[in-house]
């Protein structure tokens, strides 16, 4: 097995951290020998902004009222985990990484430099009141009923973009996964869809 990107998309609460998780146990079993290289985009940024910098301030501020980074500050922390984490021939599982056009234009840039061709693009697709339940459930200090709303509302015009660029990039085999329904369920269907079942 060749090392493959797999990037999960899709709206806050769509499950890309569970599903993604997932998909690193089952890459674990079908190729045990090769390391498995992982980027959690919004825990890096939920790290950076307990920092008491100026600029860590106010992304702290746009956090917490439930904003998109600008886009410099997404691509530092998850291009700064591969600067120092990712070794040659490794599988790539990133959650969150590419929120607007300008990170997965960059994130392209990253599959160039390290000579990946081999990757796919999972979106999970759900609708905002399904979101909103499950951020609710999760209950960080970001998840208030304000900063869903924001950050949910803000999904056609800053996230759109950036799966439209996936979508028609024959650079990646892109999966629309319906993301409502079993956890289990959901997995088994991206599974078989990569051909890992």
């Amino acid at each position: 097995m060749k090392p493959q990107a797999f990037i999960f998309v899709g709206r806050s609460g769509s499950g890309k951290g569970t599903q993604a998780a997932l998909l690193i146990d089952v890459l674990g079993q079908k190729d045990p020998a090769r390391k498995i290289f992982t980027v959690e985009t919004g825990k890096e940024l939920r790290k950076f902004i307990e920092g008491d910098s100026f600029t860590q301030k106010q992304a702290k501020k746009i956090q917490m009222g439930g904003g998109f980074q600008p886009s410099f500050l997404a691509i530092y922390n998850w291009a700064k985990v591969f600067i120092e984490k990712y070794e040659q021939d490794m599988h790539m599982v990133l959650d969150g990484t590419s929120r607007r056009l300008p990170e997965a234009v960059a994130i392209e840039s990253v599959f160039d430099f390290y000579g990946i061709s081999d990757c796919w693009v999972i979106y999970l697709d759900v609708h905002d009141e399904e979101a909103t339940g499950r951020l609710l459930a999760r209950g960080r200090a970001d998840d208030t009923h304000e900063g869903i709303k924001n950050r949910l509302s803000g999904f056609v015009q800053d996230m759109k973009p950036s799966i439209d660029f996936f979508k028609n990039n024959s650079r990646f085999r892109f999966l629309d996964i319906n993301g409502i329904g079993k956890i289990e369920d959901i997995h088994a269907d991206i599974v078989k869809k990569l051909g890992l079942a």
